[in-house]
């Protein structure tokens, strides 16, 4: 049996524009200025409390944990906005669940905010888990969620590919001694250059052929 272990936000869902929209939201409630799509994406992927460090950097700690509250709070009412499956995304996942693949999410994203989104986008029954980023004492890079996910899934590691869009991922599959997929449609796949994937897929169905086969 695989185990396909999927990032969320660059990887299965297209959600650039809610999350800019949020942070930006968040920007004008503290007086300032929007930045733009591609420094909001860049900032993206080691969870919202980063996410908000980086677009307030002048601001103190007391400061951004309040701005924190103010994004997640914007962000939970505006999340499906926009936010779509990537080209390929539904198909594959079909493929993959007819094939009897285990399938999970592993994702720096609140997890009940990638339980929300998933559930609207009409994924959620996809998974066997959703792990977010308060899932556990640690977020991705640390392997603590897929070695979690092996163990509940019995997929042998040699089996099991960490699917991601930024070297975060790869780092984690790495870490917990899996292969990494690189995805090329993300939000940081020039991160790839610091830390390659295995392999990079420009759609979603080609890991589909690729398992096929």
């Amino acid at each position: 049996m695989h185990l396909l272990i999927f990032d969320l936000d660059g990887t299965l869902i297209d959600s650039k524009r809610d999350l800019a929209d949020s942070v930006n939201a968040t920007r004008a409630f503290a007086g300032l200025e929007p930045i733009s799509l591609e420094t909001v994406s860049s900032y993206v992927g080691s969870g919202a409390p980063v996410l908000i460090k980086r677009s307030f950097p002048d601001a103190s700690e007391a400061e951004q944990a309040h701005l924190l509250r103010y994004f997640l709070d914007y962000y939970r009412e505006h999340m499906l906005d926009s936010t779509a499956l990537y080209r390929g995304v539904r198909e594959a996942l079909d493929s993959f669940h007819d094939s009897g693949v285990a399938m999970a999410v592993l994702t720096n994203k609140p997890v009940r905010f990638s339980v929300r989104l998933l559930e609207g986008l009409g994924i959620d029954l996809c998974f066997f888990r959703i792990y977010g980023g308060n899932s556990f004492e640690e977020k991705k890079p640390s392997p603590v969620g897929i070695n979690a996910l092996v163990e509940e899934s019995g997929a042998a590691r040699e089996r099991t590919i960490m699917v991601g869009d930024s070297a975060v991922d790869v780092m984690t599959a790495r870490n917990a001694g899996v292969v990494a997929c690189g995805v090329s449609w993300g939000f940081q796949p020039e991160t790839f250059a610091s830390a390659p994937p295995d392999f990079v897929i420009g759609d979603l169905r080609e890991l589909a052929a690729r398992l096929d086969n």
